[in-house]
């Protein structure tokens, strides 16, 4: 049993009816203000821990070359 046009219609009257049109618009532009926060969020995680990657293995690539060349001279 799905809803029907006219129930649906009376549920959206019913919340006009108790919220009015100002208090709904401005819930609606704090709901997508909240979407572009996260959006924005999410995309400075991306970029940081893509940066931190790129960090992390360019250090760990450093010192294992580096030990690796001071055991080699150790063995002459």
């Amino acid at each position: 049993m799905g809803l029907s046009f006219w129930q649906i219609a009376i549920v959206v009257l019913l919340v006009v009816l108790l919220f009015g049109r100002g208090k709904l618009s401005s819930l609606m532009g704090d709901l997508a203000k909240g979407i572009k926060s996260f959006k924005s969020g999410m995309a400075e995680d991306d970029k940081v821990a893509s940066t931190s990657h790129e960090t992390l293995d360019g250090d760990d690539a450093k010192p294992v070359q580096a030990s690796a060349t001071k055991d080699e001279a150790a063995k002459s």
